[in-house]
């Protein structure tokens, strides 16, 4: 399973908040989640992303509510992956639990600029920046993480059991 697609570059602390804002939090379908990921920390995020668009930021990113639709509005808007060099860990879990590949790997979180064109290995966690023809070692998702991703989800996973 790969990724590949332009970085969109974020710093430390990236919280739910500003993944999607709580006033939209009324809805849960994640087309209208979409529209508003990332908006009050990159009003351009929804008009510049295509689909397989990588999210690269630095530590904790996820961090803050508990909530389900930050992971959903990433997905939904064409993300393809998030690397950072931490995750919150309620954020970690949601991410897998909907389908969101996302990868660790602290010297990719600092070694990948906005506007890098960015390739992801999910097999074997190698990360490697097409743009500076850079590579990186990030943690590889084991098996059943991998078909949980496929399946688009935690939900889409036990119902094909």
């Amino acid at each position: 399973m790969k990724a590949c697609g332009t970085v969109f570059k974020y710093g430390d602390n990236v919280d739910t908040d500003v993944i999607i804002p709580a006033r939209y939090l009324n809805s849960s379908d994640p087309g209208e989640l979409a529209q508003h990921c990332m908006e009050d920390i990159d009003k351009e995020f929804v008009k510049n992303i295509t689909k397989g668009d990588i999210i690269v930021a630095n530590k904790n990113f996820g961090c803050g509510s508990s909530r389900e639709h930050a992971p959903i509005a990433i997905k939904a808007s064409g993300v393809s992956c998030v690397i950072a060099e931490t995750f919150a860990r309620i954020f970690y879990r949601n991410a897998i639990n909907i389908g969101l590949p996302i990868i660790e790997c602290p010297e990719a979180a600092k070694g990948i600029e906005a506007g890098d064109i960015v390739e992801v290995d999910f097999d074997n966690g190698l990360i490697f920046n097409k743009t500076k023809n850079m590579k990186f070692q990030g943690q590889s998702f084991p098996q059943f993480m991998q078909k949980i991703i496929a399946a688009e989800g935690l939900i889409n996973y036990i119902n094909t059991k």
